[in-house]
């Protein structure tokens, strides 16, 4: 009961924030944007424990310090370094509930992605003269690439949603800020945003499920 009642509060907290809550004072932005974050840290801590409880600890760790990045990336090379330690920790839990093997269509998708975001993003900032930042940005796909990698070979439908999110996110917001203008931005990159952490609170209940199913 409590876990929809928490879930239900997420789903109206996240749209007040990207919805109603304007851009100034930054102070209340950022707080109403941590506020839904808390929520799902706090319904994947009420999700029972699956195949491993270090997947649930992991999974735990990565949307702590991914919600220390939503206040963090108002600096954005801090919140971009934070992100990024978020993403790696996911990697890490990703990797305790493993049970298969990537689907080539996957490979496919994952690489062609990481190959054009690459010539693109990397390539417009040394076009640019921004060296540093460029590789920055190469070294940030490689590890999110490494992320949806490794949630599609745990099986577990929540996790490889949430990383689909996820990279979405990340995707909408880089080329956002480095290439053109894209529409309705920030309720992209919030909702998809919301939706891969909260995925990933889910992927904890699912592997119960799966484990059960298979008893």
């Amino acid at each position: 009961m409590w876990s929809k009642i928490i879930g239900l509060l997420i789903g109206v907290m996240g749209i007040i924030y990207i919805f109603f809550i304007p851009g100034d004072p930054v102070s209340t932005k950022i707080l109403f944007k941590l506020i839904p974050m808390l929520l799902i840290i706090l319904f994947a801590f009420l999700q029972p424990v699956g195949e491993s409880r270090k997947y649930k600890t992991l999974i735990l760790i990565g949307l702590t310090v991914c919600m220390l990045a939503d206040g963090l990336i108002y600096w954005f090379i801090v919140g971009l370094i934070t992100f990024l330690i978020g993403h790696i920790w996911y990697i890490f839990a990703f990797k305790q509930i493993k049970q298969t093997s990537i689907p080539k269509w996957a490979i496919v998708l994952l690489l062609a992605y990481g190959f054009v975001m690459v010539i693109w993003l990397a390539g417009t900032l040394l076009s640019q003269g921004d060296t540093i930042l460029a590789f920055a940005v190469i070294i940030y796909i490689a590890v999110i690439l490494m992320m949806g990698w490794n949630a599609f070979q745990t099986a577990n439908k929540f996790a490889i949603i949430g990383a689909i999110l996820f990279i979405f996110s990340d995707s909408t917001l880089a080329i956002n800020k480095f290439i053109v203008d894209v529409p309705f931005s920030d309720a992209l990159i919030m909702i998809s945003y919301y939706g891969a952490q909260f995925m990933f609170a889910l992927s904890i209940h699912y592997s119960v499920s799966r484990k059960n199913l298979l008893k």
